[in-house]
């Protein structure tokens, strides 16, 4: 029978949740709470089990994100996806690297089938695994686009500007000019 275990890496845009089948990685979460277990428990409809050796090298994985540029080499459980949703998001896993952006139609030509831009955005916000399946690369043909991850655009700014695919914003602290 098949199982799924949890774990979860501290990152600058919150604590990480990591989900793993005996076949690989089936789900991470910008937010690790109890709900967020709930729902990735649901969608798979396998019981828990605590398998801190099974987590573990995608935890490494994760947390080395945050370090230094990695290119994830996880095998990737896609229990659930529709093959129209797992075409779509193994060719963005496989074509668009750390650093690098894409526009919603460019992913879909790139993907082939005759998936229009409009269903890429909703198969990015459907993204099971983001971050490892980097739904945050792909970017509207006008500016960011959408991102349904932890504290929403924001967060896809942050991954954008610290893989250098965007430029850093300035950030300013009026009340620092008055201490």
């Amino acid at each position: 029978m098949d199982t799924v275990a949890f774990g979860t890496i501290d990152s600058p845009v919150g604590t990480i949740l990591v989900a793993l089948t005996e076949h690989g990685l089936a789900a991470t979460s910008f937010d690790a709470t109890p709900e967020d277990r709930a729902r990735v428990l649901a969608r798979l409809r396998l019981p828990e089990v605590r398998d801190p050796v099974r987590t573990a090298e995608a935890e490494a994985q994760v947390a080395a994100y945050f370090t230094e540029p990695t290119r994830f080499t996880l095998p990737l459980d896609w229990r659930g996806a529709s093959r129209v949703q797992r075409s779509v998001l193994t060719t963005l896993f496989e074509t668009v690297g750390f650093g690098r952006t894409v526009t919603y139609g460019e992913l879909a030509a790139r993907e082939g089938s005759g998936v229009p831009a409009r269903a890429i955005g909703s198969i990015m916000g459907a993204n099971p695994i983001p971050l490892v399946v980097p739904c945050h690369r792909v970017v509207a043909g006008n500016g960011l686009g959408g991102f349904s991850g932890g504290e929403g655009v924001e967060v896809k700014r942050w991954l954008l500007t610290y893989e250098g695919a965007i430029p850093a914003t300035l950030d300013w602290d009026p009340a620092a000019l008055h201490p």
